[in-house]
């Protein structure tokens, strides 16, 4: 894997039409909250669509089930881990867990590969305050 851990996509991941990714139209200043300490982890013009979706639902090898939403960044959330493929939700991509800066609360995964990535991100695990 090329990226390093904690690698940042760039700021074009609508340029990657291999994943269909899509930036949504959101209010960009509405912060998006760690649950856990409230510490702030993106704001809505983060959110994206990748492969015609920004929610996605998702079962880990041993059978618990994550409802994530998908962000162009995360500047609260830091990426901990060597990146794997192994049972990658995204197809050509690597994971590596997410965690709040503030607190090191499990938040999601950062998903990247040789040209782009984003943050999935657990949305039970968040505080969205416009709602």
């Amino acid at each position: 894997m090329d990226q390093p851990i904690g690698f940042k996509p760039d700021a074009s991941p609508a340029s990657d039409t291999d994943i269909g990714v899509q930036e949504m139209e959101l209010p960009q200043d509405a912060p998006i909250r760690c649950a856990a300490c409230m510490g702030a982890v993106a704001v809505a013009a983060d959110r994206i669509e990748v492969k015609g979706a920004h929610v996605h639902t998702f079962a880990n090898p041993h059978g618990l089930v994550f409802e994530i939403g998908c962000f162009h960044d995360a500047f609260g959330c830091d990426a901990m881990g060597l990146p794997t493929d192994e049972f990658a939700w995204f197809n050509g991509f690597f994971w590596q867990m997410a965690f709040c800066r503030t607190c090191l609360a499990h938040l999601g995964w950062l998903f990247t590969n040789k040209s782009t990535g984003f943050w999935g991100l657990i949305l039970d695990r968040l505080i969205d305050e416009k709602g």
